[in-house]
């Protein structure tokens, strides 16, 4: 039996700024091809923020679009959740700046750091506040700006990071529709297969971590394509399982967009055809928390996400993270 939900989605949106970098680009700075990205990785192009602007130029406009479908103002918000690992500065919080540039007055606010996890990490939060009764209107927002991280130098990982920024609107459900089931995960021990080794405590900026390149994305591809997949089928079946569905019911699956392997092997175990798989990995790359928000915003623009379907979300991410969420519209 589905439970009941007690949060559902008013409104979405998202917000891509700056220069296209395409494969052909990426071909003059490393030693790379168009063929060679698209065969391992699916991605085509992806979006850079110019320089000058910072991850709230981006979230800030994706929220208001959200904000406007959910027939909300600013000042009806209790809370906002932006999940990220690229925020404007250490603090205040991204979340914070986001809440003055929308003028978001009566919200408190909070980055969430959970890597590619983030939005549905986001999403259980604001799920919780709901129920709770500890906030009414919850904004949840996925927004990286990953090209200020990423080793261009590196042609194992400067292929496939994208910035952009995806938002949600939550607030009560009076009836069946909403968020069905959350699941979020986590294993530290693995941490290391993929980090940013500098910029922290233990690293702190100086000459010798700059010239170590250690404030930039390091990672072991092979080994987490292995524990990506496992996780995430996992994740998609106990989201699924939580709510009493199966995945044969479900309308349209929306994983993080990490990579276009990871997501066949997902729908090819979870037994689905295309039409109940988004992907738009190939004209955004691998965006982080934003991927799943902006696929979902995609989705609903295009009507493969209509009122009553079913939609699992499902990530894994640095830390190691992981989560699914099924959600009815």
């Amino acid at each position: 039996m589905i439970k009941k939900p007690v949060a559902k989605i008013l409104g979405t949106g998202s917000a891509l700024s700056g220069k296209v970098l395409s494969n052909f680009d990426l071909e003059k700075m490393v030693d790379t091809n168009d063929e060679w990205i698209r065969e391992r990785t699916g991605i085509e192009r992806r979006y850079i923020l110019e320089e000058g602007k910072a991850n709230s130029d981006l979230a800030a406009p994706a929220a208001e679009e959200a904000l406007k479908e959910a027939g909300l103002v600013a000042e009806d918000l209790d809370m906002i959740i932006i999940a990220t690992i690229t925020p404007d500065t250490s603090f205040p919080s991204t979340a914070c700046r986001v809440q003055a540039k929308i003028g978001a007055k009566n919200a408190a606010a909070m980055d969430v750091a959970a890597a590619c996890s983030g939005f549905i990490y986001g999403l259980t939060l604001a799920n919780s506040l709901i129920a709770t009764g500890a906030a009414k209107h919850v904004l949840v927002i996925g927004s990286e700006v990953l090209s200020r991280i990423t080793d261009w130098e590196d042609r194992g990982t400067c292929i496939l990071f994208g910035d952009g920024a995806g938002a949600a609107v939550l607030g009560p459900s009076e009836g069946d529709k909403g968020i069905l089931s959350a699941y979020i995960k986590a294993d530290g021990r693995l941490g290391d297969l993929l980090h940013l080794p500098g910029g922290g405590s233990l690293n702190p900026a100086t000459h010798e971590t700059v010239d170590q390149r250690l404030h930039y994305i390091k990672m072991e591809g092979n080994r987490i394509f292995k524990h990506a997949v496992r996780t995430m089928r996992d994740a998609a079946l106990h989201g699924l399982d939580l709510a009493g569905v199966d995945a044969s019911e479900l309308d349209l699956l929306i994983p993080h967009q990490a990579n276009m392997r990871i997501i066949e092997a997902i729908q090819s175990r979870l037994k689905l055809s295309d039409e109940q798989v988004f992907v738009n990995i190939k004209d955004y790359g691998n965006t982080s928390a934003a991927s799943i928000p902006i696929a979902m915003n995609q989705a609903r623009r295009e009507g493969r996400l209509k009122e009553g379907n079913k939609c699992l979300l499902v990530a894994f991410g640095g830390g190691f993270t992981w989560g699914a969420s099924l959600i009815q519209f």
